[in-house]
This record gives C-alpha cells, sequence and structure tokens, in this order.
C-alpha cells in the first residue's frame, strides 16, 4: 500500500445496461489527508465513482483502491466502509429517533467512535439532542449527518454534494468544521459538489471529469499557476496565428483582440505574440470557475 495515497482510480470504466457508459477510462489520484474537490456536471459520472468506491457498483474494467484496498473485492469493500465517513443529498436518517439516540445508536457500530468529538460537534453545531429528527431543518440535517461521519475515527471521508440547499451561514459553518477535522485528526476528504466556490475555499486538490474521464486533475495551486488566459491586440484586426507553443488549448479572434487559453508556458505563447507584431499581451490568471468551464467547454466541442 502507498501510504501517500488514500485512493487510487486507474482506468475505470462502467457500463451500465442499455450500454450507457457512465465512466470511460477516470484515473485519479487522492493523496492521504488531502480535501479533494471532485466535480463535474450532472451526468458528468460523479455519483457512479462514489458508488463503486464504496463497493456499491462493481466496475466493469480498471482498478480501484482505497487504503490498498481493492473496492471490488468483497471482503475488503466491508473493510473500506468500516473506515469511510459517507454524506450524501438524501441525508438518510431515522426520522423517528431523537438526535440522541440517533447517536446512541450509530456509535454502536463503530468501536473507535470519539466521544470528545460527538461533545465538540453537538455543542459546536448546536443540535438539540432531544428532539426528533423529522422536526429538524436540511441544514440541521445535515450537521447531524456530518456528525455522524466525522465521530466514527473515519481514515476517510465521502461527501456527495452535502451543502446542497443549505444557506450561507451554515455551509460556512460545515466548511470550516471539515478544515478542521483535517488538520486536527488527518482524514481525507473526497468532496463532490456543484459548489465551485465551495471547493475554491478549502480543497487542496481537485478532478474535474466529464463523460465519465478526468478533464484535468492536480493540487489546485499547480492548477492555478498553470492556467492562464493571454490577451492579444494588434493594430489591425487579428491574425489567425497558429502557436508552436506546446499548451495551447483554445484560441478566439475578435476584432483586434486574439484570446489564447494555455495550459503551461504562457510566456512562450505571449513570445510568439510579441514577434507577430503585437500592440500588447497581457497574461492573466484564471480562477477555478474559469477553469472548470473552459475545461468543460472545451471536452464538449471536442467530443461534437
Amino acid at each position: 500500500m502507498n501510504d501517500l495515497v488514500a485512493i487510487d482510480i486507474a482506468d475505470l470504466h462502467k457500463r451500465y445496461s442499455g450500454g450507457v457508459d457512465a465512466l470511460r477510462g477516470l484515473t485519479l489520484r487522492v493523496p492521504t489527508g488531502s480535501i479533494f474537490g471532485f466535480l463535474g456536471k450532472n451526468g458528468a459520472g460523479k455519483t457512479t465513482t462514489i458508488k463503486v468506491l464504496l463497493g456499491m457498483a462493481r466496475p466493469t474494467s480498471g482498478d480501484v483502491r482505497v487504503f490498498g484496498l481493492r473496492a471490488a473485492d468483497p471482503d475488503a469493500s466491508v473493510s473500506i466502509r468500516l473506515r469511510t465517513g459517507f454524506v450524501s443529498e438524501d441525508q438518510d436518517l431515522y426520522d423517528a429517533m431523537t438526535v440522541q439516540d440517533l447517536i446512541r445508536f450509530t456509535a454502536g457500530f463503530y468501536p473507535r467512535w470519539r466521544a470528545d468529538l460527538e461533545a465538540r460537534y453537538l455543542r459546536s453545531f448546536d443540535l438539540p439532542p432531544g428532539r426528533k429528527v423529522k422536526t429538524l431543518s436540511r441544514g440541521t440535517r445535515t450537521k447531524l449527518a456530518l456528525l455522524l461521519a466525522l465521530c466514527r475515527s473515519a481514515d476517510l471521508l465521502v461527501l456527495d454534494e452535502p451543502m446542497s440547499g443549505l444557506d450561507p451561514a451554515v455551509r460556512e459553518e460545515v466548511l470550516q468544521s471539515l478544515v478542521r477535522h483535517v488538520a486536527d485528526e488527518g482524514a481525507t476528504v473526497f468532496l463532490s459538489s456543484h459548489q465551485l466556490a465551495d471547493i475554491d475555499q478549502i480543497a487542496d486538490h481537485v478532478a474535474i471529469i466529464d463523460r465519465g474521464h478526468a478533464l484535468v486533475c492536480g493540487s489546485l495551486d499547480d492548477l492555478r499557476d498553470r492556467y492562464r488566459r493571454i490577451q492579444i491586440v494588434f493594430d489591425a484586426d487579428a491574425p489567425a496565428l497558429s502557436f508552436r507553443t506546446p499548451g495551447v488549448i483554445r484560441t478566439h479572434r475578435q476584432g483586434r483582440v486574439l484570446t489564447v487559453l494555455a495550459s503551461g508556458a504562457a510566456d512562450a505563447v505571449a513570445a510568439e505574440a510579441r514577434a507577430a507584431d503585437a500592440v500588447s499581451v497581457d497574461i492573466m490568471p484564471l480562477t477555478l470557475k474559469e477553469i472548470f468551464l473552459e475545461s468543460v467547454n472545451t471536452s464538449m466541442n471536442a467530443e461534437n
């Protein structure tokens, strides 16, 4: 086992009946102790990936390992789930129980249950122990579900759209709790979300997937350093330059302006533009939202 990698996915394929390819060669690695943002449009393959990780679906081909254990092996899958906390958008909880009863019921299944964390999150999340679960607001249910995942001493937290529909105050509270938990406990967080701002705020690694394969995967700081938009202005209409520099993803001409999206080597692209008599050349960083949109749109255009 590589202790530096919590999740290792190699060339993962999943085909459902009817010939639907949910995953088409997905490859990614999640570093141990990271907060890993898993991004993609609806239908990109995020939920299927999580199901394979947790043994809820079997891959058609490829290899998936969690803690070095093969997720497709039934015995190993049980061990993986014992070491994993899972919170989904649905937050299926026993509505007839009180908060305290549900906590005690859940704790009985986990020998490593952390009473100290239970006390901390009951207090910090302001959870009402005597209230019935069915009476809780959506935000409070989310915090309860997160407590149940955090207190079981999980080495891995798999979160599937946990902040969907939450107000900004609750979302911020949950995000900061995740950051603190990773810092204090050394857990790994695999966070699937449509909320790019949330990922941008707390993640240190990200993957952007589309149509079942990874478009971008790596350290968020590295991605921010790598992707650049180069805006090039000419005296007359912008020429249709063909750049020799590798890493040019897309070019767009509009009047006197040529805009280039590049992954790496932005200075070399700028040098080529100046050699073509550009009046001005500006290199600008991209936000995570821009990287996401450019990656997905480029992928769509390549498929069509």
